[in-house]
């Protein structure tokens, strides 16, 4: 399974976190961030999608 948004195509991305200790900036490690992906069913078809464009939809249909 591919971390991908089916609608959008977000996908993770590297971010780095900055520790601050005594004035100074550490280098720490770098994280993968991921999409927020839910399961959702429309028709008959599964898909994945991340919680903005769900939240999205929601908007549409109202």
């Amino acid at each position: 399974m591919a971390k991908i948004c089916e609608v959008c195509g977000k996908t993770s991305m590297m971010a780095v976190v900055r520790k601050l200790l005594r004035g100074h900036y550490n280098p720490t490690t770098k994280k993968r961030k991921y999409p927020n992906l839910q399961h959702k069913k429309i028709g008959n078809k599964r898909i994945w999608i991340c919680a903005k464009c769900l939240k999205a939809m929601g908007k549409i249909k109202a």
